[in-house]
């Protein structure tokens, strides 16, 4: 058996920057040496083996054990989720309903600032429910190309739209990686997030809209996004707290958009700008694109929309088409109600699938109790991505699309994904030696000697986090435990403080430096992802700022808030 050692070097001070070296060597591979994220986390992952043995005594066996969990669960669940995810856009991607779908939400208003709202920030967050993978900013940027708006400032607004579904991202997976590390049930956490990230949600459509038109777009549209935002918030907070968590983004953007059209019934902008062209089609639909960056054909360089989409006359979608290209979000919505909500279905579902405790692991804490990250759960029926697979099959039957044309959808979607899938069990891996061998409660008892101040710093580590690694996910497995351990310290809620991880590292999307190739590549200016980031960095750091104070609040006069 293996007992952590919070101090090995007897200075807590000399013990937290050892622990803090394969972090660190992390954050410097990707952000100083732009080294590829892969390569960065196996090279952080075999610094923390080397620290866990030599310093603080870890048998390399329990070592080396504890990386392949750690890898294990990189896979499985959260890589099953992703691929199977990956898949389902792909397939959407190779039919016509791709185009009625961005049409249906394109098409709800004249003025092109509503409708760059709904297209970015309702449609890119139903994207990022399924996908998320940066699909959500490769996607939206164009078609707000079409809409009229320049290259640039359409990367941009796509790519701070995406900041506020990430809390949640791909049917909930950075919730998932953060309770496997904190040891918090995960409804628990994603009940604590939406209570958060609703603040922030209802803040990005304002600054979205001030990005758009600047302070005439805010003058004259602020009912919308006000409406969006605040919609969007209320759908998170509910659907996170008395729903599946898995389906926040999906049933948030869902009700902003219906709250939006309600609105427009009764109110529309006194001077907006009209676009006075039709709905646009999506560049690229049809075509089964192998990339992202194949969506981006030749955009236009000038602000101005293509022509061919801009001038050309075509009738409306019928309501079939536009309920059967909403198919893929009908289905999981139906499946996760079946397996979240308790009945039979839901019962039996659960029960198959194995927890058993992982070979050749026996860890103790500093206080002798043993730690669950231990367990490993092999929930195979009822795993997210078992149902984003369901969806998928079911959907390519609703759309026609063949067995053939499905498995290419496949290929092609692992192919996206493979580097991912390396960087992530790689990440998951550096996280699970730092939490089995007590660097990560080294780190945090540390941390936490700057005393409640702590609490007003923690979203910007989640901030950083995601920044360097473009995930939630990843960040939330590499600090949540820190957080939870800083919190025990410092007497806050530690349920609070890893929510806090999650939910700051929002805004760090906006930042990351993937994120911003993506950007750059979707709307043809690669090279320029330092003019997009000068446009979308203040915004982030604003709107962290004010998290952050927000979050500070919830440890004294908003503690009601804290479940």
């Amino acid at each position: 058996m293996y007992r952590q050692v919070l101090d090995p070097f007897g200075s807590l001070t000399l013990s937290a920057l050892v622990a803090a070296l394969p972090l660190l060597a992390l954050l410097i591979l990707l952000g100083v040496f732009r080294m590829k994220s892969h390569w960065a986390g196996l090279a952080g992952l075999a610094l923390s083996l080397v620290l866990a043995v030599v310093f603080f005594g870890m048998p390399v066996g329990q070592a080396a054990d504890g990386a392949l969990e750690g890898a294990a669960f990189g896979l499985f669940p959260i890589v099953w989720i992703i691929l199977n995810a990956v898949w389902i856009n792909k397939i959407q991607r190779t039919t016509r309903y791709w185009d009625v779908l961005g049409r249906a939400f394109s098409s709800l208003s004249n003025d092109f600032r509503i409708q760059a709202i709904l297209v970015a920030y309702c449609f890119g967050s139903m994207i990022e429910s399924l996908s998320g993978f940066g699909t959500p900013i490769a996607v939206t940027s164009v078609m707000l190309i079409a809409l009229g708006l320049q290259p640039l400032k359409a990367a941009a607004v796509a790519t701070f739209a995406n900041t506020a579904p990430a809390a949640f991202g791909s049917v909930g997976n950075p919730i998932q990686a953060l309770a496997k590390v904190t040891s918090f049930p995960a409804d628990d956490l994603a009940s604590m997030v939406g209570r958060q990230s609703a603040f922030v949600a209802a803040i990005v459509p304002l600054v979205l809209l001030l990005m758009l038109d600047g302070r005439r777009g805010l003058r004259e549209v602020w009912p919308a996004a006000l409406t969006a935002g605040i919609g969007f918030g209320i759908g998170q907070f509910l659907c996170s707290n008395f729903f599946a968590y898995q389906l926040t983004d999906l049933s948030a953007a869902i009700f902003s958009t219906i709250l939006v059209i309600v609105l427009l019934k009764v109110w529309s902008p006194g001077r907006g700008v009209s676009a006075s062209r039709p709905a646009m089609a999506l560049s690229g639909a049809g075509q089964n694109p192998t990339s992202d960056s194949d969506l981006a054909s030749e955009p236009p360089r000038d602000g101005t929309a293509a022509t061919e989409p801009a001038d050309e006359v075509r009738p409306p979608d019928s309501r079939r088409d536009v309920v059967v290209s909403f198919t893929p979000y009908v289905l999981l919505t139906v499946l996760f109600a079946l397996t979240e909500i308790k009945s039979p279905v839901q019962r039996a579902v659960a029960s198959v699938g194995v927890s058993f405790e992982w070979p050749g692991l026996s860890v103790v804490g500093p206080t002798g109790k043993s730690l669950s990250i231990t367990t490993f759960d092999f929930g195979w029926l009822a795993a997210a991505g078992t149902m984003l697979l369901l969806t998928g099959v079911l959907t390519a039957l609703v759309m026609r699309v063949g067995p053939r044309r499905a498995a290419r959808c496949y290929r092609e979607a692992f192919g996206q994904i493979r580097w991912a899938v390396l960087t992530i069990s790689s990440v998951l891996a550096l996280s699970y030696v730092m939490n089995l061998s007590g660097m990560a409660i080294s780190l945090g008892t540390w941390l936490a000697g700057i005393g409640g101040a702590f609490a007003l710093l923690s979203g910007f580590l989640g901030w950083f986090g995601v920044a360097l690694t473009g995930s939630d996910t990843s960040s939330n497995a590499l600090f949540g435990a820190m957080q939870v351990a800083a919190a025990h310290r410092i007497g806050v809620s530690p349920l609070l403080l890893a929510a806090t991880n999650s939910t700051g590292g929002v805004q760090g999307k906006a930042a990351a430096m993937q994120n911003l190739c993506l950007a750059a590549s979707a709307v043809g200016m690669p090279g320029r992802e330092g003019d997009i980031l000068r446009k979308v960095l203040g915004w982030s750091l604003a709107l962290l700022a004010l998290f952050c104070l927000f979050a500070y609040l919830q440890t004294s006069v908003l503690s009601w808030m804290v479940p």
